[in-house]
């Protein structure tokens, strides 16, 4: 438990390139805010703020800690993943007995799929030049 002007947990969270840092505080409404902006100001799409709230669906604690967020790098949809995961290391912060519901879920596992670096020879990672029969 950190303090500052309230105590809170922190988890940090990653996926693809995105980085999250999370700080959970207790007693809270069920408020989120992502670089300051409200989540549903930050994401357009229902099933982002879906994948964000997951943890709590989990360990049914929906409406009982706010969280504050600082994501980086990467798209809309990595740093969706990269808030759940550190929601959810957040949370076994708070209470230890989360972690069989999480980790059935598969929430405190750091996906380690990356983007393949591009080729020298080559258009892409694997796209080759056309050949022409000429």
């Amino acid at each position: 438990m950190y303090q500052s002007k309230k105590p809170y947990m922190y988890g940090t969270g990653r996926r693809k390139s995105s980085v999250a840092r999370v700080h959970l505080f207790p007693g809270g409404t069920g408020k989120i805010t992502i670089n300051g902006r409200d989540i549903d100001d930050y994401f357009g799409l229902d099933t982002l703020k879906l994948i964000v709230r997951q943890p709590f669906g989990a360990t049914n604690t929906m409406d009982k800690f706010d969280v504050e967020a600082t994501v980086t790098g990467g798209g809309v949809t990595g740093q969706a993943g990269a808030i759940r995961h550190g929601i959810a290391r957040a949370l076994l912060l708070v209470d230890e007995t989360y972690r069989p519901a999480l980790k059935a879920a598969g929430f405190l596992t750091r996906d380690p799929r990356m983007k393949e670096r591009k080729k020298y020879g080559l258009k892409g990672a694997r796209r080759a030049p056309q050949f022409s029969k000429r």
